[in-house]
Formats: C-alpha cells, sequence, structure tokens
C-alpha cells in the first residue's frame, strides 16, 4: 500500500511553509521541512547553509563555491547536483516510512510514481507576500517585490533544470490556493478535507 503523502510547493512568501505545518499538525502526521536540509547536509557532507539556500533555488556552482561549501574537498561535481541526489534520495526514504507532509525541494515531481500524493500549490498575490516577508520573516522593507521575483524566478529556474516541468503550472498539481484570498487556516482546512477523502492504492 502507498503511503499517502503531501507535497506543498509554494511561492516565496505565501505561507506554504506555515500551511504544511498546521496540515501536519492536525492531520497528525510529521512535516519535513527544516528537517530536510539537517538531513541532506549530514549526508552530502556541505554546509548547512549552503544546502539551505541551494537546496531548492537554481544557482550554478563554480569552482570556488564548491570547494568553499564542501570544506576544501572538491570531485569535479557540482555540489547542486549532488545535493539533488541526496534530497532526492531522503525524500524516497521519508515517503516508505509512512503519511507525512513534505514542503518544496521537488517533493511532487520525485514522489509521483512512488506514493499516494496530493500535490499542492500554494500562490498569493504580491501584496499579500510582501506584507508577509517584511513583517513576518524580518525582510527588509526596501523593496521586497524585487526580492520576492528573484526568489520566485530562482525556485523555478531549479525546478525546470531537475524536472524539466514548469513549476506552479496546474498540470502538475492537484490543488493551486491562493492563500491571499482564502486565508491560512482555509487553506489548511481544505487540503485536511481532501486529504482525507484520498482514496488508498496499491
Amino acid at each position: 500500500m502507498l503511503n499517502k503523502i503531501i507535497t506543498i510547493s509554494r511561492q516565496f512568501g505565501s505561507g506554504g511553509r506555515t500551511i504544511g505545518k498546521e496540515v501536519a499538525e492536525r492531520l497528525g502526521i510529521p512535516c519535513y521541512d527544516h528537517d530536510l536540509i539537517d538531513k541532506a547536509a549530514e549526508e552530502s557532507g556541505l554546509s548547512r547553509e549552503y544546502v539551505a539556500e541551494r537546496g531548492e533555488y537554481a544557482q550554478r556552482d563554480s569552482w570556488l563555491t564548491s570547494v568553499m561549501a564542501s570544506g576544501g574537498w572538491y570531485t569535479g561535481l557540482s555540489n547542486q547536483d549532488l545535493l539533488w541526489t541526496v534530497q532526492k534520495k531522503i525524500i524516497l526514504d521519508i515517503a516508505e516510512k509512512g503519511p507525512c507532509v513534505i514542503v518544496g525541494r521537488c517533493a511532487d515531481y520525485i514522489l509521483k510514481d512512488t506514493a499516494n500524493c496530493l500535490r499542492v500549490f500554494i500562490h498569493a498575490d504580491m501584496d499579500f507576500r510582501a506584507d508577509r516577508i517584511v513583517n513576518l520573516y524580518g525582510e527588509s522593507a526596501d523593496s521586497p517585490q524585487k526580492r520576492l521575483k528573484e526568489k520566485d524566478k530562482r525556485r523555478a529556474a531549479y525546478y525546470k533544470f531537475y524536472t524539466d516541468a514548469e513549476w506552479g503550472d496546474v498540470n502538475n498539481c492537484h490543488m493551486a490556493l491562493d492563500s491571499g484570498a482564502l486565508g491560512i487556516e482555509k487553506c489548511v482546512d481544505v487540503i485536511c478535507e481532501v486529504y482525507r477523502d484520498m482514496p488508498d492504492k496499491d
């Protein structure tokens, strides 16, 4: 029997991480977010800071960046490619253990053929997200829209590079929820309701 997994992809500042945690808490299942960063850093030998920044954002490594991220040890391979391989293995292993919520890291693509997966994309308009990153994330109030566009662009490029699919495309998800229009709690309600109604799959 395939485990029922919720994957949450999200625009920067949309509250997707918060929604994922609240969904998991309500359903009584684990939520993997920062845990993935810690696991990937441990298994890859890369610094946690590198994994946190490069684990779902596109930016090809230079030789110097690769050496610095790995503490001076360099194989000639891109650390970003190494990180993708490690994260993929971790996500597959997690999905085998039991039902859970996984935030980001291309988990929707990685698990599309190996889990009973509810794929969710969280988005919101620019004003809602700009307000969140300034007042909740502590981002600078100077041009938050520019920061949002930059992060989303890099996230989309990373997704495209490793999956050859379009990040945020409704054809790649079961639900696309506007957290600005619906509110965080309503998004949690909807996801939980749909998850509970999901049929089991062999």
